[in-house]
């Protein structure tokens, strides 16, 4: 005898209009101990298959009713019983009739006047291969999960090295050049004041001279006249003044460049969130003004009282910059569209604005623009790894799949997009504190 593994008994309905025949099938079927359902026509069957879910039907083909051919066909289209192995018992000889069975779904015949062995052995065969196959299905389903899994967490460990490799060469690029920076900005910064004071003392002797020589060389006012002295004296302290401006300018890049790349991975600090906003905001400063190829691009920030809050500075700057800098490339991408057109008359702006929840303990930075906005497919799948709509050479597809992973994996917060064409986007972050 085949043995056949089961975990609970097995049900098999009986479908046939004679009484005889029912009474002999379910008296073998008890003796192999499975349980016998029974039912005398196609409707019945049909009715008692959906809410008992039999382990296996032996159908009669001639019946009342609805015939065996039928009772199949509509138990095969319904989803609830067209795994049900079906077994056809007939005594029909014709080859045609079991063709057109087994096309409908049927597994097997069993012809009458049926040997009581011949129908125990098909049963049993029939179920193994019944249980065999849903647990091949299982295990597949299962196997599937796994493979799906390992295939997300792939991609995230492909994420985080990206992102890793990323922040370490910009972070050791950055150092470099703010190293090159200072150098050069602390030599000029520190002797500045010097020529200040040497250049004003040196008009303040020209200046004195002039008062006490009663008489004038005429060489001398040759020259006064060529360098034009007295404008001379007034564009000197101009020129300087904007050199201490031009050398506060590079402090400030030099600061923000050192606030963005804050490479603390291994762990997180406290940190205001403003300073990363206002270091991304100077860093990208060259792009908000605009120019030929560029539109103008008018930057708002409306803060609230943010306490410093538990985070890795380096990663959430990068979050802002990605955002920010997508921002602004869709306005230009609009204006290059446009750029025949009067678009003047609409100002392209992205409001940054902060809030805190106290009952929440979150942090929550808004980042919107009134830009082209994005379509519900697009906007559906900004976050998958790999998906632009840059052309290629001007995107990756990593930079918001990574901005979505340092906020989401990294922090435990959320971020949202909310985009509508021809409107714009906003995109809200929330931090827990």
């Amino acid at each position: 005898m085949i043995a056949v593994p089961i975990s609970k008994p097995i049900h098999i309905l009986l479908v046939d209009d004679n009484p005889n025949n029912l009474k002999v099938l379910a008296e073998a079927i008890h003796k192999c101990g499975w349980k016998a359902l029974m039912a005398t026509d196609g409707e019945s069957a049909i009715e008692q298959t959906e809410y008992a879910h039999p382990d296996l039907i032996l159908l009669d083909v001639m019946m009342a009713g609805i015939d065996g051919f039928e009772t199949c066909r509509r138990l095969k289209i319904n989803p609830i019983t067209e795994n049900i192995p079906v077994i056809f018992m007939t005594a029909l000889s014709d080859s045609t009739d079991k063709v057109a069975g087994l096309e409908i779904g049927a597994v097997d015949y069993i012809t009458k006047p049926f040997q009581h062995e011949e129908v125990i052995a098909r049963l049993k065969l029939h179920l193994k291969i019944s249980h065999l196959t849903r647990t091949l299905e299982e295990r597949v389903q299962e196997r599937t999960a796994e493979l799906t899994q390992s295939l997300q967490q792939l991609q995230q460990t492909q994420l985080q090295m990206i992102q890793s490799e990323k922040m370490s060469t910009l972070g050791q690029l950055v150092a470099g050049i703010g190293h090159e920076i200072n150098n050069p900005v602390g030599f000029v910064g520190g002797n500045l004041s010097y020529i200040e004071e040497h250049v004003n003392n040196l008009l303040r002797l020209v200046s004195l001279q002039q008062e006490k020589l009663t008489q004038s060389d005429s060489e001398i006012q040759e020259l006064l006249e060529e360098i034009d002295l007295e404008y001379l004296a007034q564009d000197l302290p101009k020129l300087l003044a904007s050199m201490h401006q031009g050398i506060t300018r590079l402090k400030d890049i030099s600061l923000s460049l050192r606030t963005f790349t804050r490479a603390d991975i291994s762990s997180q600090i406290k940190f205001q969130i403003h300073e990363g906003i206002d270091s991304t905001l100077m860093l990208l400063k060259h792009r908000l003004k605009g120019n030929g190829d560029c539109t103008k691009i008018q930057v708002v920030t409306q803060y609230g009282e943010l306490p410093p809050i538990s985070c890795y500075p380096g990663q959430l700057n990068q979050v802002f910059m990605n955002i920010i800098a997508n921002a602004i490339d869709a306005f230009d991408e609009l204006h290059q569209k446009n750029s025949n057109q009067d678009i003047t008359a609409v100002p392209s702006i992205i409001t940054i604005t902060t809030s805190l929840d106290p009952q929440q303990q979150t942090v929550t930075i808004c980042i919107q623009d009134n830009g082209p906005g994005m379509l519900t497919e697009v906007q559906s799948r900004i976050f998958e790894q790999s998906f632009t709509t840059k052309a290629v050479g001007k995107g990756t597809g990593l930079g918001l799949a990574i901005s979505y992973q340092i906020i989401v994996d990294k922090h435990n917060g959320q971020v949202n997009c909310l985009s509508i064409p021809g409107e714009g986007t906003k995109f809200i972050i929330t931090l827990p504190m």
